[in-house]
């Protein structure tokens, strides 16, 4: 500041807010602007200063942990704490179910004995059954053809039905059959060759396509096995079968393709094996003319009657 500013007492600069003057008591301010002391009195209100602007300035971030006593989370950290919850249960859950699955499968005791040659005659049964179902298919077809050529018409429908009743009474076991198929024999002590492994027999060699069987004892008793033969071990050793008792060894000759029907029995953990693990042995034998000629009694109708 210049000396004659300091002499005139001009060119002071004029303070943010009213203040007392810092001379002795009762002399005048010498500035020319200077307010009235009167209004200066400590009980006079002070007009605020204006509050001065400031840039935004982004707030520090804060520490990890470092929150005020009390301070409560946001509801953006909360809405996110509980997103991150619910994908890591998702995430743990997908984990446990895939490791279940990876152990169930790799601990499977049948994929895990499986040779490569057993597996091999597995899907040559199942294109055996493949083709013989084609086959059905394409003579389902022809048959309905022939029913809706004209003037054929009549004769083919005779003997379809015809042929439909033959194939009937095969499968009812109340005609004899003949053809191309096994001839397997059970032997061995009673726990091998019991009533539920041969009821197991059956069940595979009816899966791979047979079309009729039947079962015979040591004295050369044999019975029709059809959809509703039963099988029970016998007092004292043998079987019950159909109500007739059978005693070992047991031959079960059956009609239908030798080498799917053998394959069904030799499937890994199935008859043969099952047999051969209690002390027993089967013998299949192929056969160019299996004859079934045991019969079945017809089952006596009270209600039902055809249709004229």
């Amino acid at each position: 500041m210049s000396e004659e500013h300091r002499e005139t007492g001009t060119g002071w600069p004029q303070p943010a807010e009213p203040v007392r003057p810092s001379g002795p008591a009762g002399e005048p301010d010498p500035r020319p602007d200077a307010p009235d002391p009167d209004e200066l009195s400590p009980l006079a209100p002070v007009e605020p200063a204006a509050p001065v602007e400031q840039e935004d300035v982004p707030e520090p971030a804060e520490e990890p942990g470092a929150s005020a006593a009390g301070a409560k989370p946001t509801p953006v950290s909360r809405r996110l704490t509980s997103a991150g919850a619910m994908i890591a249960v998702l995430l743990a859950l997908l984990g446990f179910t895939l490791v279940v699955q990876l152990k169930t499968t790799s601990t499977d005791p049948t994929l895990a004995a499986t040779r490569e040659e057993d597996l091999v005659r597995i899907s040559s049964d199942l294109d055996s059954r493949e083709r013989r179902l084609r086959q059905d298919i394409e003579a389902l077809e022809e048959s309905q053809r022939q029913l809706r050529s004209g003037e054929q018409g009549r004769q083919a429908a005779l003997e379809e039905a015809t042929r439909r009743a033959d194939e009937l009474g095969i499968l009812a076991g109340t005609l004899p059959a003949v053809g191309p198929g096994l001839s397997v024999r059970f032997e061995g002590p009673d726990k091998a060759v019991e009533s539920e492994r041969i009821l197991d027999a059956v069940q595979e060699l009816r899966g791979a396509g047979a079309e009729a069987m039947q079962i015979a004892g040591a004295d050369g008793t044999a019975v029709r096995i059809i959809a509703s033969t039963y099988f029970v071990d016998a007092a004292g050793g043998g079987l019950v079968v159909d109500g007739r008792r059978l005693t070992g060894p047991y031959v079960i000759s059956v009609i239908g393709d030798p080498a799917t029907l053998r394959t069904a029995l030799n499937i890994p953990g199935g008859v043969v094996a099952s047999v051969e693990e209690a002390g027993g042995n089967v013998t299949p034998v192929d056969s160019e003319a299996v004859e079934v000629s045991q019969l079945h009694a017809p089952i006596k109708l009270e209600h039902a009657r055809p249709v004229s």
